[in-house]
């Protein structure tokens, strides 16, 4: 059967030209690094953290020069979780665990950093100008050569302001992790598929006004777009109030609702404008100015003359620099009925952060196609909002799920959110780091709080990773694994005494 709808292949839309020196070229000759990025462990990080991080991007962020987007990239994907039953040494009690545990769904997080520079022009144009509303795409040349040596000092700068935080760490993409290898997907890929899944294949796209649709993935999207959707007041963290009591804080950031707490397929943009300062206010003092001669006709223009007043004396008496900004949720799915309920979730999220929810049905197309790395520049510029660097970092996502320690010796338990395996070294690796100064432990809960219970899977798996164990037990709660020790080892171990 033939297909009458408008189609286009994917070889004349895609905006991208090459890979060159790890960094993305556009059609429209912008540049653009890549980097992953390491945040932070989910409930590890105190208030004045969370002020050091902000502190630490907002640093960065000035580094930069005009006409450049700071495009961060927050990917939260339904993974299971796999075990490896395959060696040959596990004892019964792990291979018990680890099959307990086998097939247990959690939310996986990947985080990317992608730095843009493009040109004024490019900056301001609108969604009916996209790459995906033009016949074909003719690459343009890069004229300005020392402009892209001056952009590469400052993405170099902007990546040591980072790593020398403590905090965060930015590791540089490589080519193969942009477009990907014969055994591995790229990143491109990943993005043009919604999948991490190597087995993925290419699929149709429909970009259309109705609906957007990546394979059977239907995309639901939610932004923050102007200001009128945004709270009275941001700040760099805000109290987890399940995990908090009267006399102690759990500190969470404040976009923490639309990371890893929402518990669906989605990916979370944020984007930063970084236009000419001096260009926007001379702009806005125009308008204020516009808006007071109108002001008798309208009570609306006195109200937004004093809005615009209020955000240059801001600007002046601070020296804060103006920018715009935009955030996005784009969760999707396969199932109809699922992707109301994502739509019920995201809304909520966003409510969480006291922002009003806006679900996008407009700009679906343009907003996927400009989130794809590399073509931040292809962003509708309607679909952003004046503000400073300050504020807007408040609605960066400044955490990632628990992560398996590099040290070989460890102890497995349970990530907090979603109960998943994790290796954890709470012994040498500490130590190692100037943590802490010796390998004592302090076990206290009341009765029945699982102490005795912690301790045998402790030093079980201290014992098979070669520890040596010795233990005075007062209520006979190790019997039962120096028997189950001395049976395996047919009494050469887990001798029991009594006296």
């Amino acid at each position: 059967m033939r297909n009458t709808a408008k189609t286009a292949t994917l070889e004349n839309k895609f905006p991208l030209l090459a890979v060159e020196d790890n960094c993305i070229l556009s059609k429209d000759a912008d540049i653009t690094a890549c980097f992953a990025v390491r945040l932070p462990e989910l409930y590890t990080v105190a208030s004045a953290e969370y002020e050091a991080i902000h502190a630490a991007w907002h640093k960065a962020i000035k580094t930069l020069h005009d006409f450049t987007v700071v495009h961060k990239q927050d990917w939260y994907i339904k993974e299971n979780y796999a075990p490896d039953l395959a060696k040959d040494d596990q004892s019964f009690l792990a291979k018990s665990y680890q099959r307990h545990f086998n097939e247990r769904p959690f939310l996986n997080h990947y985080c990317y950093l992608f730095l843009t520079k493009t040109s004024k022009e490019r900056m301001r144009m609108q969604s009916n100008f996209s790459s995906l509303c033009k016949g074909s795409l003719i690459p343009k040349e890069i004229r300005d050569k020392e402009a892209v040596h001056r952009f590469m000092e400052a993405v170099a700068q902007f990546e040591r302001i980072i790593n020398d935080s403590g905090l965060i760490k930015l590791d540089r993409l490589s080519e193969d992790d942009i477009v990907g290898t014969d055994e591995k997907q790229g990143l491109l890929e990943q993005y043009l598929t919604l999948s991490r899944d190597a087995a993925t294949p290419m699929q149709d796209m429909v970009l259309g006004a109705e609906e957007v649709r990546i394979g059977n993935k239907r995309l639901c999207l939610h932004t923050l777009s102007d200001t009128d959707d945004l709270p009275g007041t941001v700040s760099a963290d805000t109290r987890h109030e399940k995990l908090s009591t009267d006399r102690s804080d759990c500190r969470l950031s404040f976009a923490a609702p639309v990371g890893l707490l929402l518990s669906c397929n989605h990916i979370y943009n944020q984007y930063l404008f970084i236009d000419n300062s001096e260009d926007n206010l001379q702009k806005f003092e125009k308008s204020a100015r516009n808006m007071h001669s109108l002001a008798r006709y309208s009570r609306a223009n006195q109200i937004n003359r004093e809005w615009i007043e209020k955000y240059l004396n801001e600007a002046h008496s601070f020296g804060l620099s103006s920018i715009r900004a935009h955030f996005s949720i784009m969760a999707w799915s396969e199932d109809p009925a699922e992707l109301k309920q994502l739509k019920n979730d995201c809304g909520s999220a966003l409510a969480l952060m006291e922002c009003k929810p806006r679900h996008n049905t407009t700009d679906t197309a343009t907003l996927y196609w400009a989130g794809m790395p590399g073509n931040a520049g292809d962003f509708p510029s309607e679909e952003s909002f004046y503000t400073f660097i300050e504020p807007a970092l408040c609605f960066f996502t400044e955490e990632t799920n628990y992560r398996n320690s590099p040290s070989p010796f460890g102890i497995k338990m349970a990530d907090r959110l979603t109960g998943k395996p994790i290796h954890l070294d709470i012994s040498d690796l500490p130590m190692k780091r100037g943590i802490i100064t010796n390998r004592n432990k302090f076990i206290l809960g009341p009765s029945g709080s699982g102490k005795s219970f912690f301790t045998n899977h402790m030093v079980r798996q201290y014992y098979e990773q070669g520890a040596h164990v010795l233990l005075v037990d007062t209520g006979n709660s190790y019997q039962g694994l120096c028997e189950l020790i001395k049976g395996k080892t047919k009494g050469e171990d887990g001798v029991y005494f009594t006296y």
